[in-house]
């Protein structure tokens, strides 16, 4: 349910500005949109958790400023499809540079999709926007912010100290900034002046390069965001956001061209840590990796899910041996509630009304998303559930259980929600009916051996419902029961 447009006149949401270093009141630049352009991945691989837990904090910003604003969020995803890594992989393969890119932005889709993200508004590639590359460095070269290796080579830099701003973003001074690496240093007025364009080398294939007046090659990894941002959200936006790895060179490189041609770029920057496993970043390099599509075979997307969601955005996630199960538990404390109170009131609407938030819940939302204070009302209120379900409150119930959708819905791990498989948002899911009704046979029986002292049958009953994953709760108003999700190691 979209709030009311009156909601739009109260924004109180305070994002944490990376560029100004504090919280920032949040505006839109635009009365009821906002543009945001996130950083994606580039298809070398495939997607390991770590990859992937910048989509999600940006899932949960969007579902935020659309399901309790009603702003209409135009939200841009790039694919970096051409790049020195995906040459180098494709070559040690023996395949095509862009099969190997394509594969893995394939794969990169399901994994996303598989965690509940919701599709971008648009996800450029940067093989596709070669023209408006071109055009940004043309600007740059005819503002003097930009020149061409004077070799011939094709290569083309972006001079850092024609522009002073260089370093804002970052907050460095450029003597103290390394080289840039990004391409060979020939033909460059400063070691620090990045690339803009990569002239074709031998050893790459064809394919992998375009014409340009400055000489056939590729693009450089910063000047492809610049130029997608601007055809996708204009010259200037609201949010720009990545991991926190991005902001030096990318960022920086980014909004330093962007500005240097004449655009306003970005108004706000949005960075999400790592996920970190013995204090080292997942890498590939490092051997830790956790494949999304191998993770989700022994834990369920949705404990995933709520495992990348559940801590701060700006805080790093330290993976260890139990993370996921611990996610797991918590996922099943909620689905358990909302489960046992379908049960119990089976005529409740399960449809998520995100006008129907906790205040408290709002607050933790609006202070820079802190989707930490936010879980914690939502497990109070999974637990206020629990005690009017054994109290018989069938009012509290149901204003529990409309909060509990409502919240974990705007962030992305509504168990109800049909995408977790969880079935219909409502009662009709005939499977669940049939599941629910079988189960209340044998709890009746379980209850009758009890009355009757017959204590064997009624533990045996227990044991057969709990080997098939069905747990059985005692409570004052009689037994609950809920599903275990069990996984092969």
């Amino acid at each position: 349910m979209v709030p009311p447009a009156g909601n739009l006149a109260r924004v109180s949401l305070r994002l944490f500005d990376t560029a100004a270093r504090e919280l920032r009141d949040f505006t839109p630049l635009v009365p009821g949109q906002v543009g945001i352009y996130i950083c994606g991945l580039t298809t070398q691989s495939a997607p390991h958790i770590g990859h992937v837990r910048f989509a999600v904090a940006f899932d949960v910003l969007r579902r935020w400023l659309e399901g309790r604003y009603g702003y209409q969020v135009n939200l841009i995803r790039n694919v970096t499809d051409i790049d020195d890594k995906i040459l180098a992989k494709s070559a040690e393969a023996g395949e095509p540079w862009y099969a190997l890119s394509y594969r893995n932005e394939i794969e990169t889709a399901k994994a996303l999709d598989l965690l509940g993200v919701l599709p971008p508004t648009y996800e450029p590639r940067a093989t596709g926007h070669i023209p408006e590359m071109v055009e940004l460095m043309q600007v740059l070269v005819e503002k003097g912010h930009a020149y061409a290796a004077p070799d011939g080579s094709g290569d083309v830099y972006f001079d850092v100290r024609s522009f002073p701003e260089y370093g804002a973003l970052t907050h460095q001074r450029i003597e103290d900034m390394a080289a840039a690496e990004d391409a060979d240093p020939r033909g460059k007025r400063d070691p620090r002046d990045f690339a803009l364009w990569k002239g074709r080398k031998e050893s790459e294939p064809p394919t992998a390069s375009w014409p340009t007046p400055f000489g056939t090659g590729r693009p450089g990894w910063h000047l492809e965001c610049s130029a997608m941002a601007r055809k996708y959200l204009g010259d200037a936006f609201d949010i720009h956001g990545g991991g926190v790895d991005l902001r030096f060179p990318h960022h920086e490189n980014e909004q330093a061209q962007s500005r240097a041609a004449g655009l306003d770029f970005a108004n706000f920057w949005l960075h999400n840590a790592w996920v970190t496993v013995a204090g080292e970043k997942m890498s590939k390099s490092l051997g830790n990796s956790l494949v999304v599509s191998e993770v989700t075979k022994v834990a369920r997307p949705l404990a995933v899910r709520y495992y990348l969601t559940a801590a701060h955005y700006r805080s790093t996630i330290e993976y260890h041996e139990g993370s996921l199960e611990e996610a797991d538990s918590a996922v099943e404390r909620i689905d358990g509630f909302l489960r046992r109170a379908l049960r119990s009131l089976p005529g409740m609407d399960a449809t998520p009304d995100h006008s129907r938030v906790p205040e408290a819940f709002a607050e933790a939302m609006d202070d820079d998303l802190n989707v930490s204070g936010a879980l914690a009302v939502v497990h109070e209120t999974v637990r206020a559930g629990n005690t009017a379900l054994d109290d018989g409150d069938d009012e509290g119930v149901a204003e529990a259980f409309a909060h509990v959708v409502a919240m974990t819905d705007l962030l992305g791990v509504n168990p109800l929600d049909p995408h977790w498989d969880g079935g219909s948002a409502n009662h009709g899911n005939e499977a669940q009916l049939a599941l629910d009704a079988l189960v209340g046979v044998q709890l009746e029986a379980r209850a009758a051996a009890r009355a009757a002292r017959d204590y064997a049958t009624a533990d045996a009953i227990r044991e057969q419902l709990g080997a098939v994953g069905i747990q059985i709760e005692d409570t004052a108003s009689g037994a609950s029961w809920s599903m275990t999700r069990r996984t092969e190691g």
